[in-house]
């Protein structure tokens, strides 16, 4: 298998109050909701760096896609990375999904590799890791 991951599809609960999170709250790009005209396909598409897309889908929806039961969100089987190039830059988007209604769920601080971190669980349970590495520093486009 080629590494080829261009879609990071998100199970949410509301998909409305999603969109408003990451797209005014965290300020993430987006056309908005799309697909509403198909039955199970309304979906919310943002664009991230590198060509990456972040979706945004009911979880009932992708439920009924894949034909398994709806299941609560755990948020310790998966984290978000979201790697920023300067060390305050954590605190800010921090701050920003906090007021967006983000649940802070370590404060950021200093990490064991020299690097600043705090984690924040997102309106629908996923978990989210803000971290400034000085060895592993995002490129800025």
């Amino acid at each position: 298998m080629r590494a080829r991951i261009s879609v990071l599809t998100l199970g949410v609960a509301d998909l409305e109050r999603s969109v408003r999170f990451y797209r005014d709250g965290l300020g993430l790009p987006t056309k908005g909701i799309v697909g509403q005209e198909f039955e199970h396909g309304a979906v919310a598409f943002f664009d991230l760096s590198g060509g990456l897309k972040l979706a945004l889908w009911a979880q009932v929806d992708i439920a009924h896609d894949t034909g398994l039961p709806m299941q609560p969100v755990s948020p310790t089987a998966v984290t978000i990375g979201h790697n920023v190039t300067r060390r305050q830059e954590v605190d800010e988007v921090m701050a920003a999904a906090s007021r967006a209604g983000a649940t802070v769920i370590k404060s950021a601080q200093d990490t064991f590799y020299g690097g600043y971190a705090g984690y924040f669980r997102d309106p629908n349970g996923h978990l989210w890791e803000i971290v400034w590495n000085p060895d592993l520093l995002p490129s800025e486009d």
